[in-house]
């Protein structure tokens, strides 16, 4: 039987990363200043830059979530990404690679695939978790990156908590946005299913992080905390620039904890209602970016029917 690895298992496969040594300041001082705009008035357009192509007419672009792959990478990390590229795939979010696979052998295996990166998911960068940021941005000549959440801070449990979490990760953009990049959140379904002071966890992010801060909306674990995703993308309007894009049955169950959600599906094929979700996106969303945790058939043709099937309804370009 083919091994599966965890989400769990991904993130201990990573640790090289973090243990990366400090990069020079001297690295990140001149892409701080080409990339003022990415930080300011153009914030919006500031992936754009690292990947040659920009959204347009407020569409939304197309990239994979290379943890959907995870598996595949596990096995033949270049065989993997040549196989994704031939499938039509142009542009990537990273995740965290094999422990035996650098940052930089993995920037190589994707260039060589013809791949570009539009985001990556990191450690939140404070303390020994900075250099690993730093590495990462080069590696990929890449802008945006995104703590990626997992697994539930029970600190998210509590008021008192949920704004100690506030801090870090307004900590974390100052940093970021001092080496000219940019600093995201990824949600999980427990930001919208636990109430705090009165409030979803969510309310208290979208109004507390900084401005610096953009929110990565996960729109198939806002559908499995019981809430509409199109609406919950409206409520964020400009502060959201991704969705991961995921269709399924969207239902809570007390193994999602142990990362054991239901397979999932191509997207159109379960139970969100994604016409409405890229109708809210349109005016804000820059980026639509496919992943499934786990599905029950072959996980290309899965990519390909989900690319396909926003492509052909006009809900993204490439």
């Amino acid at each position: 039987m083919q091994k599966r690895f965890s989400r769990r298992d991904f993130l201990l496969m990573s640790g090289s990363a973090t243990l990366a040594a400090a990069l020079p300041s001297a690295v990140f001082a001149a892409a701080a200043t080409g990339t003022a705009a990415a930080t300011g008035t153009a914030a919006a357009t500031g992936t754009a830059a690292a990947t040659g192509t920009a959204a347009t007419a407020g569409t939304p672009k197309i990239a994979v979530q290379l943890y959907t792959i995870r598996d595949q990478i596990a096995k033949d990390m270049p065989g993997s990404l040549h196989r994704l590229a031939s499938l039509g795939v142009h542009t990537v979010e990273t995740a965290f690679w094999p422990k035996d696979i650098t940052v930089k052998q993995a920037a190589r295996a994707v260039r060589a695939a013809g791949l570009k990166v539009c985001s990556s998911h990191i450690e939140i960068p404070i303390g020994d978790k900075k250099a690993a940021m730093l590495e990462t941005a080069e590696a990929f000549d890449c802008r945006r990156m995104i703590w990626h959440g997992w697994p539930e801070d029970k600190r998210y449990s509590s008021l008192e908590g949920t704004k100690q979490l506030i801090g870090i990760y307004n900590e974390a953009a100052a940093f970021a946005k001092s080496h000219g990049l940019q600093f995201g959140l990824h949600n999980h379904w427990w930001e919208y299913r636990n109430k705090v002071g009165g409030r979803f966890v969510y309310e208290w992010l979208l109004e507390g992080v900084s401005a610096d801060v953009f929110f990565q909306l996960d729109t198939y674990w806002i559908k499995v905390a019981g809430h509409d995703p199109a609406t919950i993308i409206s409520k964020f309007g400009h502060r959201a620039k991704y969705l991961h894009m995921k269709d399924g049955p969207a239902q809570y169950n007390d193994a999602l904890i142990k990362d054991k959600p239901y397979p999932m599906l191509p997207l159109g094929q379960g139970a969100q209602n994604v016409p409405a979700i890229a109708r809210a996106a349109k005016p804000n969303i820059e980026w639509m970016v496919i992943e499934m945790d786990v599905v029950a058939t072959d996980v290309y043709q899965a990519i390909k029917d989900s690319r396909d099937y926003l492509l052909k309804n006009k809900f993204a370009i490439d």
